[in-house]
């Protein structure tokens, strides 16, 4: 019998006592599970205090993406026990950075119109590199683009395709 190596695919019993296969290899949980210590880390860190510390009204915005930040760290230390369930929190991350890092942060940057805020914001988006570089693309991309989807109908309802 072979040991077992980093690449090994991992398997995990669910509560039903059947066998998923979570086709990822144990450094490769690893490294997400830094990516969610990051996240949750980071804002921890930087956005935790304004909760705790607070008082007084926020602006409406600043009370929301504090909160939203908040719960983005909260559901990143999740991740640190479920790698592979809390990927989408990870997309939310990347998607929303890159989003904002080309429709608002780069066109200032190209017309050299951005003020230090937006320019502090900007750092620290870029912070998401981390995220794209232990995000698992190739499982990402067959769970979430190539894998059929879960049903939109009860199996009853549900055309049978061979008949033409």
């Amino acid at each position: 019998m072979s040991s077992p190596t980093a690449e090994t695919k991992l398997q995990r019993n669910d509560r039903n006592g059947t066998t998923a296969l979570a086709q990822l290899s144990l450094l490769r949980l690893y490294l997400l599970r830094f990516g969610y210590l990051v996240i949750a880390v980071g804002l921890a860190a930087t956005k935790w205090p304004l909760i705790i510390n607070h008082d007084g009204p926020w602006p409406l915005f600043e009370g929301v993406e504090t909160c939203m930040l908040v719960a983005l760290s909260l559901l990143s230390f999740l991740g640190l026990r479920y790698p592979i369930k809390m990927l989408p929190i990870l997309l939310f991350e990347i998607s929303w950075k890159l989003i904002w890092l080309t429709v608002i942060a780069i066109p200032l940057l190209t017309a050299d119109h951005i003020d230090p805020a937006t320019l502090n914001v900007f750092y620290a988006c870029l912070w998401v590199v981390i995220v794209l570089a232990v995000l698992p693309w190739r499982y990402v991309f067959r769970q979430y683009v190539v894998k059929k989807g879960d049903p939109w109908r009860p199996e009853a309802t549900r055309p049978v395709s061979n008949q033409l």
